[in-house]
């Protein structure tokens, strides 16, 4: 593959990598227990505050691998999908241990193995501009 159809093809799953984390925030923020549902975790009836929190963090985290994939910053981009990845497979744990629901289990794990390949091909990425 050219090199800047690659170079096209991982910004491009980068940002959808955002946008999908900023609009899970933005959900956090606007309806908190069908988020907390959607993630796997049972919630009392009035938990909003932990739920903002969780908003604004997958909103600011969204936007700022948006920014990465914008710039075309391939090592930021693979550290922070690298990270992300270990999040989403630890967060599949914290649901499996919860709830146990399957549905959100493998929302999660999906999550991490996207992270984790899009995260090694940026690193490659970075390696291959560093050799040229």
């Amino acid at each position: 593959m050219k090199d800047h159809i690659r170079r096209r093809w991982l910004q491009g799953l980068a940002i959808a990598a955002g946008v999908a984390l900023a609009l899970i925030g933005v959900r956090f923020g606007l309806m908190p227990r069908s988020a907390a549902r959607f993630f796997g975790i049972d919630t009392p009836p009035d938990p909003a505050h932990l739920h903002y929190v969780v908003a604004v963090r997958d909103i600011w985290l969204g936007v700022l691998i948006i920014a990465f994939a914008c710039w075309r910053d391939w090592r930021a981009l693979a550290l922070w999908l690298g990270l992300g990845a270990v999040i989403c497979f630890a967060d599949a744990l914290i649901v499996a241990h919860a709830t146990a629901w399957l549905g959100s289990i493998a929302f999660h794990m999906a999550s991490g193995i996207y992270c984790a390949v899009l995260g090694f091909a940026c690193w490659r990425e970075h390696r291959r501009e560093t050799a040229a």
